[in-house]
């Protein structure tokens, strides 16, 4: 084991910002099931969408677009 100190893939002030920019998508996501009503389509189609949307797109883009490489050659 080397003596180097830990080096992550990003600054703490870079992790805090993309935590808090899809922390937020994801409780957008959430805040747009509270619209979710049952007694039409039209009223039930656009926040469930929007809801599902948001929420995935959180957990999308920073597990797939942003995560670790799987390269073995490291």
């Amino acid at each position: 084991m080397s003596n180097n100190a830990y080096r992550g893939e990003n600054s703490l002030v870079q992790s805090i910002v993309l935590f808090v920019i899809f922390f937020g998508l994801f409780l957008g996501g959430i805040f747009a099931f509270s619209y979710w009503s049952l007694e039409s389509f039209a009223h039930a189609f656009v926040p469930a969408a929007l809801g599902i949307g948001l929420c995935s797109l959180a957990i999308f883009v920073p597990v797939t677009i942003m995560g670790r490489s799987d390269s073995a050659g490291e």
